[in-house]
C-alpha cells in the first residue's frame, strides 16, 4: 500500500494540531500539570484525548511543515491551552494568596512546605487550602468540564490562522486582578479576627508589663488562628467555588464569543 506526500501531511495535520493545543492545557492547567502526576501519564492523558476528539472536530488545514503558517498555528494552539489552564491557574493561586496572608498574621510565615503543583515553598496554610480546593475541584467534576470546555474550543477556536482577539487577551489580564481580591476575602475574617487578639495583647501588655507578652501571645495567635481556620473553611470553600464558576465561566465566554 502506497501512501502519497498529501494524504501523509494531511493524517499528521489532522492528530497534530489538536495534540499541541491539548498538551498546552494538559502542561498549565492544575492538578494535571502537578510534579505529583507521572509526565507518561499526562502524555498517555493527551495521546488519548487527542485520539477520542480528533474524529469529532472540523479538519486541521493543510500547511507545509517548515513555513510561517505552521509557526503561527503552533503558537496560536499554544495560546489556546495555555490561556485556559492559565485561568484555572489564577483560581488556585488566590486560595494560595488567602493562605499565606493568614500564615503571615498567625505568626506560621516560617513553616513552609513544597507545592506540589509548582514545586515552591508556601505556607503550610496555603498547602492545606490547596489540598481542600484540589479534592472539591475533583468532587466537582471540574477537571471533566474543563475537558468539555476544551472539546468546545475546537468548534469555536478551530485550528485556523484566527485565534483569541485582542481583547480577549485584555480581558483575562483584567481579571487576574480577581486572583488578589478572591484571596484577600476569604482571609480577611481571620485576618480581622486576629488582628483584635493582638490588639487584646498588646492591652493586656501595657496593664501587666512583667507578664512575657511574646511567651503567651504567640501561642494563643497560633491556637486562635487555628481555630477560625477550622470556623471559616466551609465560607472559604464556597468563594473558591464561586471563584471556580467565575473562571469556567469566562473561558466559555471566550469560547463563545469566537463564534
Amino acid at each position: 500500500m502506497l501512501f502519497t506526500d498529501a494524504q501523509l501531511q494531511t493524517w499528521l495535520a489532522a492528530f497534530f494540531w489538536p495534540f499541541v493545543r491539548i498538551g498546552a492545557l494538559m502542561v498549565s492547567a492544575p492538578i494535571f500539570s502537578s510534579r505529583q502526576t507521572p509526565v507518561l501519564y499526562r502524555i498517555g492523558l493527551v495521546l488519548t484525548l487527542t485520539w477520542v476528539l480528533v474524529p469529532v472536530i472540523p479538519p486541521s488545514p493543510v500547511v507545509e511543515a517548515f513555513s510561517h503558517q505552521a509557526l503561527i498555528l503552533l503558537l496560536q494552539q499554544i495560546l489556546i491551552g495555555v490561556v485556559m489552564g492559565f485561568i484555572l491557574q489564577m483560581v488556585f493561586a488566590a486560595l494560595i494568596f488567602g493562605g499565606q496572608v493568614i500564615a503571615y498574621s498567625m505568626g506560621l510565615g516560617f513553616a513552609s512546605m513544597v507545592d506540589p503543583q509548582n514545586g515552591v515553598q508556601v505556607p503550610v496554610i496555603s498547602q492545606f487550602y490547596l489540598i481542600m480546593s484540589t479534592l472539591l475541584f475533583l468532587v466537582l467534576n471540574g477537571h471533566l468540564v474543563l475537558i468539555d470546555l476544551l472539546a468546545q474550543s475546537f468548534q469555536t477556536f478551530p485550528v485556523a490562522m484566527g485565534g483569541i482577539s485582542q481583547n480577549g487577551l485584555s480581558e483575562i489580564i483584567g481579571w487576574a486582578s480577581r486572583m488578589f481580591s478572591a484571596g484577600l476575602l476569604m482571609a480577611l475574617p481571620v485576618v480581622a479576627a486576629l488582628l483584635l487578639i493582638n490588639l487584646g495583647m498588646g492591652v493586656i501588655g501595657r496593664a501587666a508589663p512583667q507578664l512575657n507578652i511574646f511567651a503567651v501571645g504567640f501561642p494563643v495567635s497560633i491556637l486562635m488562628g487555628f481555630i477560625l481556620i477550622w470556623i471559616t473553611l466551609p465560607d472559604v470553600m464556597g468563594n473558591f467555588s464561586e471563584l471556580l464558576d467565575e473562571g469556567l465561566a469566562l473561558i466559555q465566554h471566550l469560547l463563545l464569543g469566537a463564534r
